[in-house]
């Protein structure tokens, strides 16, 4: 598996890892037995850098993953930002889980929340170590006018704790693990961070952050981490988009984009997975799978040969950025 070095840390990853959401039963029904031959599938293929959440499950994914790393060589990353506190959520289809650990999370990104929370993951994951530490969610996407109180907590106290822990080797890089372009800009204000885990922003359906964040972030020295490569499903045939059903515009471009693939005999899928690493600023892509076999489809996509003509017809057809780098083949 080729690696990239996350910002300007000494700290490399592969460039394909393996995304922990499913794992706690975010949308998907994903038992204990499953998720761990997932995460032994991902080992056996070459895969050693895995990302997961105290919010995937309310700790079911962080349980699951820590007894399958436990005691072999792994790069991981985990998020700050949300305590989980005992007593179950009425519906846990109000956040898409499926049988979660009986919690229900507060957020808080305090200097005291975020030593909190990454003690606390240290204990349900059974590890003495994580690696890239992300403060989770951060940002109106999430909060809404809440953000304001979320991110001057993280300004004046939870980014201290993290660069802290930098400090002092507790973890090798510290970042954020978010949806959205503009809040990435204004943490960039406040401290020094290796990477950025952006999910659904970068992908062969959005570029949007080209033009400002991805040259600010070259500029600090910040490195990307692509989650959601396909736009939560839309690009791999599913309905959903950005968590929800996908509106008829994206329906539209996907659809387009569907037509180009079809032409050229292209896996849209695997344009979507590989399509990201043709930036410089990208470290790695997550993607998600729900099984075994999906990961497996994953690395079959990963590895399939795209010729170059695709990816010209894409900017041609205004479906992709002129500005997007591309992998040559």
């Amino acid at each position: 598996m080729d690696k990239r070095r996350v910002g300007r840390t000494d700290l490399v990853v592969d460039v394909l890892g393996l995304g922990g959401a499913p794992l706690g039963g975010n949308f998907v029904d994903l038992g204990y037995g499953q998720a761990a031959e997932l995460i032994q599938a991902a080992k056996d293929a070459g895969i050693g850098f895995f990302d997961t959440a105290p919010w995937y499950g309310f700790g079911r994914s962080e349980r699951v993953m820590g007894d399958l790393l436990r005691g072999t060589d792994y790069v991981l990353s985990n998020k700050v930002g949300r305590l989980l506190v005992p007593g179950s959520v009425e519906n846990p289809m109000d956040f898409g889980m499926i049988d979660p650990l009986p919690f229900h999370v507060i957020y808080d990104y305090s200097y005291d929340g975020v030593i909190r929370s990454f003690e606390d993951s240290l204990q349900r994951l059974g590890l003495d170590r994580i690696d890239i530490l992300l403060a989770h969610d951060i940002g109106v996407f999430t909060h809404g006018d809440e953000n304001t109180r979320h991110f001057t907590d993280l300004a004046e106290g939870g980014y201290r704790a993290m660069d802290e822990l930098r400090r002092a080797g507790k973890v090798k890089a510290i970042g954020l693990g978010v949806n959205e372009n503009q809040v990435c800009m204004d943490a960039l204000g406040i401290g020094n961070w290796d990477v950025f885990l952006l999910a659904g922003r970068y992908t062969l359906l959005e570029q949007t952050p080209l033009s400002t964040l991805f040259p600010a972030c070259a500029e600090a020295g910040t490195s990307i981490i692509c989650g959601g490569p396909f736009n939560s499903g839309i690009l791999v045939g599913r309905e959903m988009w950005n968590y929800a059903k996908a509106p008829e515009d994206v329906v539209a471009k996907a659809r387009a984009l569907q037509e180009v693939a079809d032409e050229f005999a292209v896996p849209l899928a695997a344009a979507a997975l590989q399509f990201p690493l043709g930036h410089d600023i990208v470290t790695s892509v997550i993607p998600g799978p729900r099984d075994k076999s999906e990961l497996e489809q994953i690395i079959e996509w990963f590895n399939a040969d795209i010729p170059n003509d695709f990816w010209l017809t894409l900017k041609s057809k205004g479906l992709l950025d002129d500005q997007a780098p591309v992998s040559q083949s």
